[in-house]
């Protein structure tokens, strides 16, 4: 089957080829358009996280008016004093470190913040420019620039060794500490910031794509923003190969066949993730966490914006062994012990659909039932020290699977997806909290060892979740819950403790859904396409193609889902997750 899985999704919000500019050169003449030659004038550049700061500055250089320039570092604190600020949240841990409660004037030293805002105040017919996070602040500006990135291009950008955490000059350290920082610390205080002056922006800056960067107006990014919140949307996926990576994605997805591999696709992952806006021509992409805290109660709907706050609880995304290897053996912590430890409200829970499998794939999940807890993480350590070969199958549960199985995860229980096997992971959404107790004595892409967390999993694992409990409770729990003339509805997850309700349909004719008040992420696990419709045409219909997944705004309220296109007739099956009541 050839792919149609559209890996640039957009979200249409006007026909206007102008509203959206394009290049250096065209936005710096709109912002002249703007300027004021003969009065005094302060223009606040904001910049999140990754931005190229040579080439914004080159332009401006280039194609402004001649002005004062200010950088926003000049206010910040010494590097010594922002390490040990952040260290209580960093850690020395290697992986792991604590949610911050730091905000963006903690970075600020007073003497130098108030001497910069003196030196930002404005002069008769002098043009400033205040440069950099935090320039909204240390000025009182008559235009506003906002320069947003996207979390996964800025990771990319960490792996090239061109991105500092916030306020120091750290860019050559080891991209995974960089990340690390960045998700405890740097990414709380920057969304903060940019959520508290959304308003007062006059231009957004798409700095995603060096020497191509793209400007909208604030007014029309809120209006893109609401848009996709009123209509089916998806978010732009991404793809990383790993250690245990297969093939599948290659050809379904239509993803680089000279890569090693592709082991994850980030199909949901809206902290991460980005949305393209298009406006006429051109397309505008935005970092999709913008959405979720602009415009949460739409989004989330009101009682799962009273559970979780402005955060997308839900994710979907893929795990390719196909051709691969096993994941590492891992267990995940559960509420108490993730709040303790690492200032997180909620934990991943998790489970395994699987997408499609080969004869002899299997899972690992749920342990012997003669497990003998000390023996077994001595075991683990010795592994882990000595290089031993730790006999998974004396110790945990291996279970056979095929294509449309469902393996629920509830926190507190080992487990691994095995070679051979399309994993689509549906989970709450704290996504890096996964505890490796085995690795099977591989190293990393870098040829490192992969961190290991023992002290971490041990003090987490439910050892009574043995082989019959796992069996009786977690693989495969489906029900029948309704069925029509030409559809069957089934409940198939997640675990009871676990606030995730799953639900699968089988349909060859037109499926009615509802939001229920809370958003809905789908995906489509059977069939070549579907269409989704609304039956008041409040929104213009979407079409879905197989793997892909797809967000139901809460707001969008009733929506109806047929074969479309080659799958006209033909039995499709979609999978649908959203927040229990």
């Amino acid at each position: 089957m050839k792919s149609n899985y559209d890996k640039n999704p957009s979200i249409r919000v006007s026909e206007n080829d102008g509203e959206c500019i394009s290049g250096w050169e065209n936005i710096a003449k709109s912002l002249n358009e703007r300027i004021d030659q003969e009065a005094s004038s302060v223009i606040a550049i904001e910049t999140y996280q990754g931005v190229d700061d040579d080439e914004v500055i080159k332009a401006l250089e280039q194609l402004l008016p001649a002005h004062q320039f200010y950088s926003t570092s000049k206010a910040f604190k010494e590097v010594s004093a922002i390490e040990k600020m952040v260290y209580p949240f960093v850690t020395d841990d290697r992986v792991f470190g604590y949610m911050t409660d730091l905000k963006m004037e903690d970075f600020l030293d007073k003497d130098r913040f108030t001497q910069l805002k003196k030196q930002t105040q404005k002069e008769d017919k002098v043009l400033k420019i205040v440069y950099g996070p935090a320039a909204t602040l240390v000025s009182d500006p008559d235009l506003v620039i906002y320069i947003d990135m996207a979390r996964w291009e800025i990771q990319q950008r960490m792996r090239d060794k061109e991105v500092n955490n916030l306020g120091v000059e750290n860019k050559d350290a080891e991209a995974a500490l960089l990340y690390k920082q960045s998700y405890f610390v740097d990414w709380r205080v920057l969304d903060q910031h940019k959520l508290s002056l959304f308003d007062k922006v006059d231009y957004f800056i798409d700095g995603n794509k060096k020497s191509n960067p793209k400007m909208i107006t604030g007014d029309s990014l809120n209006a893109g923003l609401k848009k996709a919140n009123s209509q089916p949307f998806r978010v732009v996926p991404f793809f990383d190969p790993g250690v245990w990576g297969g093939q599948w994605l290659k050809e379904v997805v239509d993803l680089d066949r000279s890569a090693i591999n592709y082991a994850w696709g980030f199909d949901c992952v809206p902290e991460e993730n980005s949305i393209l806006l298009a406006y006429g021509s051109e397309v505008f992409e935005t970092p999709a966490v913008n959405l979720v805290l602009r415009e949460p109660k739409d989004l989330l709907g009101q009682e799962v914006y009273n559970k979780f706050g402005a955060e997308f609880p839900i994710r979907f995304d893929f795990l390719d062994t196909m051709d691969g290897g096993n994941l590492s053996l891992q267990v995940h912590p559960d509420k108490k012990y993730i709040k303790e430890k690492f200032g997180m409200t909620y934990t991943q829970d998790e489970s395994y659909y699987i997408l499609d499998a080969k004869e002899g794939a299997h899972v690992y999940l749920g342990l012997s039932e003669d497990i003998e807890p000390e023996k077994m993480v001595s075991e683990l350590k010795d592994a882990q020290e000595n290089g031993s070969t730790f006999e998974a199958e004396k110790h945990v549960a291996k279970w056979p699977v095929k294509k449309h199985d469902h393996v629920l995860i509830p926190a507190g229980t080992v487990h691994c997806s095995g070679k051979d096997s399309m994993v689509l992971e549906i989970s709450a959404t704290p996504y890096i909290f996964t505890f490796k107790l085995y690795d099977w004595g591989r190293l990393g892409m870098d040829n490192k060892p992969r961190p290991i967390n023992i002290g971490h999993g041990e003090k987490v694992i439910q050892w009574d979740r043995t082989r019959d409990w796992t069996g009786e409770n977690l693989v495969n729990n489906i029900e029948k819950v309704e069925e029509g003339d030409s559809w069957v509805e089934e409940r198939t997850g997640l675990y009871e403790t676990n606030f995730i309700e799953t639900r699968r349909h089988w349909f060859t004719g037109k499926v009615t859904h509802t939001t229920g008040g809370g958003v809905n992420v789908l995906n489509l696990v059977e069939g070549s396409e579907v269409i989704v419709e609304s039956p008041t045409d409040s929104f213009p219909p979407f079409i879905v193609h197989y793997a892909e997944t797809f967000i139901i705004p809460a707001a969008v309220g009733e929506y109806t889902i047929r074969p479309h296109g080659e799958s006209e007739g033909q039995k499709c099956g979609t999978v649908k997750a959203y927040v229990r009541n």
